[in-house]
């Protein structure tokens, strides 16, 4: 498929027409020039070995681009919040993604504006997207995972060879598994350990986090006991919301507590004033360690886990 010749037809006005009515654009069929065909969730595609403008559509995505050197043209906003995630912030050198929608909404017209070569895109992309995306670029959206601690590791890579990336992408992952091992040393050494609880703080109330999430897998690959008192069932990224009456639940020797957004902070704020809250504990040993929720318990990918092991590092080694 001729995708250059294709986004001019979509940017010339036929754009109204694929939102409205699902027109479609005429163009001539042709091989990708020096073109690789990866297996994706919706069948083989078909990437340029040299893509140049990429639009990221999953956070999991801009961290993997950017962790093998790549900075997307476009991308999404983080969850609970208007501009992309703060840890990434660092790993922009001048140039910064055009936001291009957000997590569950993407701007098609924005997305278009970008001119991209590749879209890389969330497992959860619905295929009405996906065939609409794919006619502006190749669109690779991953297999679907199971939650799992490493699960973010099959998408690092499938994105990795999406860019033409792979072995920055497996120098990265390394990079990973080289910190884990050093801060696990680290914390036996100190015998900084025990049990641990992440926790999510929403407007009302706290939510137990799955012990499969990246964040909560890093917490046990460096040697603490990761609890969930049995609140979050399988496959669950999280439990219900708990009540303050229930914050016995997750006492234990650490308390990671990620907050999205101002109203979620304003909402602990006020939880730490009462009875149920300072009777833990965790809070009389003062191991209650607040974290950023759109780390913690949104981001995925290899920039995200140094991130996390840093935040780790800096409460149980300070």
């Amino acid at each position: 498929m001729d995708y250059s010749s294709l986004r001019k037809g979509l940017i010339g006005g036929v754009v109204s027409g694929l939102l409205l009515g699902g027109l479609l654009v005429s163009g001539t069929l042709a091989s990708v020039a020096h073109a690789r065909t990866l297996d994706t969730a919706y069948g083989d595609v078909e990437v340029s070995d040299a893509p140049q403008r990429v639009v990221t559509l999953y956070e999991g995505a801009l961290d993997a681009a950017l962790a093998a050197g790549v900075t997307p043209v476009g991308a999404v906003t983080t969850r609970g919040g208007d501009n992309v995630a703060e840890y990434v912030e660092a790993h922009f050198s001048g140039e910064r993604p055009e936001i291009v929608g957000v997590v569950r909404e993407i701007n098609i017209e924005a997305v278009l504006a970008q001119q991209p070569d590749l879209i890389l895109a969330a497992a959860q992309l619905p295929e009405a997207q996906y065939r609409l995306l794919s006619r502006i670029a190749p669109t690779v959206v991953p297999h679907a995972q199971p939650l799992a601690p490493d699960s973010w590791e099959a998408e690092a890579r499938l994105y990795g060879q999406a860019l033409n990336r792979e072995a920055e992408i497996e120098d990265a992952i390394s990079a990973v598994d080289h910190r884990i091992s050093e801060l696990a040393a680290a914390i036996d050494d100190a015998n900084a350990g025990g049990t641990a609880v992440l926790a999510r703080w929403m407007p009302n109330g706290p939510m137990v986090m799955s012990k499969a999430l990246i964040a909560t897998g890093l917490l046990a690959k460096v040697g603490l006991e990761v609890q969930d008192a049995g609140l979050v069932d399988e496959g669950h990224p999280h439990s219900d919301i708990l009540s303050l009456e229930n914050l016995s639940q997750v006492d234990g020797d650490w308390l990671f507590l990620a907050t999205l957004n101002a109203d979620g902070q304003a909402a602990l704020d006020a939880a730490k004033q009462s009875a149920a809250f300072t009777r833990l504990d965790v809070v009389k040993q003062d191991q209650v360690v607040p974290v950023n929720g759109q780390l913690w318990s949104s981001a995925n990918g290899p920039l995200a886990a140094q991130a996390i092991l840093d935040d780790i590092e800096n409460a149980l080694l300070p």
